[in-house]
């Protein structure tokens, strides 16, 4: 037998983390979140977190979800539904700069009832002032960012909506995953390297790592609960 012919030596087994790092890569790259539909509409978000959003919703019981990034309106129906059987009469606030496909998700009822949309820059003052108008005053208000994804934008949405969210909820940082955490190492700096920066020097928010019990999440320390 030539040398190199010999037995080959097992591979050492994957660890834990390396095979969610793993799997979140594959499940990134299949691209299936584009083709992801809630009652038809296109939402851009993966089951797991979808799940965990359901669990913080029914456990807060917000009076006022605010999300940035309505893109076709798939999450914002998704929260207005859930808003809808907790029968709380809470609302959606969903911002976006832009309108896409035939807004099928504003026709639903509970859309209609549940659901505000605001069409402007989501950092601009006039949409902040429409915010506030809105939420007025002792509502216990959650917020959810996934708009643009370049850092600098990511952090003045910080720095703008983190006042809106009550003691005791959430501000929840979508998509950190990418610039290489652990998916699009190529893309620049985005929602993690702001949400890092952001958590700087504070003591009001904190990192809420058991909302990512499911393993497959897109917001890796992007859940943030406030603590004062």
């Amino acid at each position: 037998m030539s040398a190199g012919c010999g037995p080959r030596r097992p591979k050492a087994p994957l660890s834990d983390a390396e095979v969610v790092k793993r799997f979140n890569q594959i499940f990134f790259n299949s691209g299936v979140i584009q083709r992801s539909t809630w009652m038809g509409v296109k939402l851009g978000q993966n089951p797991c977190d979808l799940w965990m959003m359901q669990e913080i919703i029914y456990q807060i019981k917000p009076d006022v979800i605010i999300e940035t990034g309505t893109w076709f309106g798939g999450s914002a129906l998704y929260y207005a539904m859930l808003l809808d059987e907790l029968g709380n009469s809470g609302k959606v606030i969903t911002v976006d700069i832009d309108t896409y496909g035939d807004q099928a998700a504003f026709e639903f009822p509970a859309f209609k009832r549940n659901a505000i949309f605001l069409q402007g820059d989501s950092v601009s003052p006039d949409i902040i002032k429409k915010i506030e108008e809105l939420i007025g005053r002792d509502k216990k208000v959650m917020v959810t960012l996934d708009s643009l994804h370049t850092k600098e934008h990511v952090l003045k949405e910080l720095q703008l909506y983190s006042r809106f969210v009550s003691p005791g909820s959430y501000l929840i940082v979508q998509d950190t995953n990418i610039h290489g955490h652990p998916v699009h190492p190529n893309f620049p700096e985005g929602p993690m390297e702001a949400l890092m920066e952001f958590l700087k020097g504070r003591d009001d928010f904190v990192i809420d790592s058991s909302r990512e019990k499911f393993l497959l999440t897109f917001y890796p320390n992007g859940y943030l609960k406030r603590i004062k």
